[in-house]
């Protein structure tokens, strides 16, 4: 995925009301737009390196959106709109996820006043797609989700449960926006529920996979698949 904005490099002055950042930018402070309600634990170092998208919209009350943040020597991307866009574009150039097929929907209503972020449909076969954005890295090399409690995740795993059937196969793809690591976990010492309903989504059949990318000034690529650690 290619950024559609012109993309500037900064540093990170700091993070506020959760959904605001100041960035300073050729000695200027720019108040930019944070696409990411998580705690973005281990990004929000004073100084760390920053991409800021320059917001191509006449009626944005921002004209500069947060889109990455270095940690490691590495850009992690923090925006959770993108990874929606990753995964349809990956799915519909078929040079990745080649076991999914069909017509592509997005954002469609199922269950109990629920959306599901993807739906793919061929004959009488459905494909629910659930994506996370994952940003979080504590240990070395290991990713890890959620980095703040999130019963708006542990709904979609509930959901997702009660969906998956011999027709159906339901999905959780979580997209690490970052390339230095090769496996996956869930918190549970962050949020225990959300560690409780992901292993009554796994005996229900839904489906777990993890991606790494590679975040630039360009865009974000999806790197490789990696390994998910059940503990």
């Amino acid at each position: 995925m290619i950024y559609k904005d012109i993309i500037l490099k900064g540093t990170l002055s700091k993070r506020y009301k959760r959904f605001f950042a100041d960035v300073k930018v050729n000695n200027e402070i720019l108040t930019t737009y944070c696409p990411n309600t998580g705690s973005l634990k281990g990004l929000l170092d004073e100084g760390n390196e920053v991409l800021v998208a320059k917001v191509d919209n006449p009626k944005a009350k921002l004209k500069y959106r947060l889109e990455a943040i270095k940690s490691n020597d590495v850009f992690v991307g923090i925006n959770t709109s993108l990874p929606n866009v990753i995964i349809s574009e990956s799915i519909l150039d078929k040079k990745l996820f080649k076991e999914f097929s069909g017509t592509l929907r997005r954002e469609v209503k199922y269950g109990t006043n629920s959306k599901i972020d993807i739906l793919l449909e061929e004959n009488n076969h459905k494909s629910f797609i659930e994506i996370k954005s994952v940003t979080m890295s504590r240990d070395k090399g290991i990713a890890e989700f959620p980095d703040s409690i999130t019963s708006r995740g542990s709904k979609h795993l509930i959901e997702l449960s009660k969906t998956a059937s011999t027709d159906t196969n339901c999905y959780l793809i979580y997209l690490i926006q970052r390339p230095d690591v090769r496996s996956f976990r869930i918190a549970k010492d962050i949020d225990k529920e959300y560690y409780r309903n992901s292993l009554i989504a796994k005996k229900n059949g839904v489906k777990f996979i993890a991606y790494s990318c590679i975040v630039n000034e360009q865009g974000i690529e999806i790197k490789k698949e990696i390994k998910i650690i059940n503990d």
